[in-house]
């Protein structure tokens, strides 16, 4: 499926306590040519009330922040792949980056990995970066939904 082929806007939920991150990826979701409908939290708790809340509608990917207070990311994730109803949901997960601490970056990526988590990203400092990273993200998202609802049909 491609873009243009979406009937309703591409459902994408963000978990991200900074809040200049968030106004980045809003802004740079905005530019991308494709139609999506963007629902923010800001805390690992706050998220995982929302989708215990949308179970109906869930979004179609969830960017996810593993730096959050209250409950981190990974928790979230964890908590995500236990559930029978959240299980399947697209989830990236994205962090800034900082070079010395590349052995606690490979620690967590290895670590989400295990989980189950579809991507990680670093947070580019570039915002040509984020366009490019978020448009990629979306178009496998759009790619698994397709795939999914292919499989419903048979």
């Amino acid at each position: 499926m491609n873009p243009e082929q979406l009937t309703v806007p591409f459902n994408v939920l963000i978990a991200d306590d900074d809040i200049d991150d968030q106004f980045f990826f809003n802004k740079a979701l905005k530019e991308i040519s494709i139609s999506t409908k963007l629902t923010t939290v800001y805390d690992g708790e706050e998220l995982m009330m929302y989708l215990s809340e949308n179970m109906e509608q869930l979004p179609d990917v969830l960017f996810l922040d593993i730096n959050m207070p209250r409950k981190n990311g990974v928790e979230c994730l964890a908590e995500i792949r236990q559930s029978k109803k959240l299980k399947h949901l697209f989830v990236v997960m994205f962090s800034t980056f900082y070079s010395r601490y590349i052995d606690y970056e490979q620690e967590m990526i290895e670590k989400v990995k295990e989980i189950g988590v579809d991507d990680f990203i670093r947070k580019p400092h570039d915002y040509g970066q984020l366009k490019q990273i978020i448009h990629k993200v979306l178009l496998r998202g759009i790619d698994k939904k397709a795939l999914k609802e292919q499989t419903k049909l048979i």
